[in-house]
């Protein structure tokens, strides 16, 4: 893939995440700062979205841990457990609610 394709591919996700966390109402502040999303949550505690240009994937941190993405097949599947990107950020999201 070329790197535009995974920027593109990436501001997909910033997108949809910002879009999910507006339609859902909780209150979480989201902070777009180029490769970097910041999800702050009332508590003060972060989850973080950031692209990761040189390995072409997306990488979360929480508290729990941190996550890496690689887009395969249509999805970003993770290299240590191939669970699903969004459904990964849904469980850290829950955490927090």
């Amino acid at each position: 893939m070329t790197e535009n394709e995974f920027n593109e591919l990436a501001d997909a996700v910033f997108n949809r995440i910002e879009q999910a966390i507006d339609a859902s109402g909780a209150d979480i502040e989201c902070n777009l700062d180029g490769p970097v999303l910041e999800l702050e949550f009332d508590d003060g505690s972060q989850i973080i979205v950031n692209r990761h240009g040189p390995n072409q994937e997306i990488w979360l941190a929480a508290k729990s841990g941190g996550f890496h993405y690689a887009y395969q097949d249509g999805q970003w599947v993770s290299k240590r457990d191939g669970g699903e990107l969004f459904g990964k950020l849904g469980e850290l999201v829950k955490i927090k609610f």
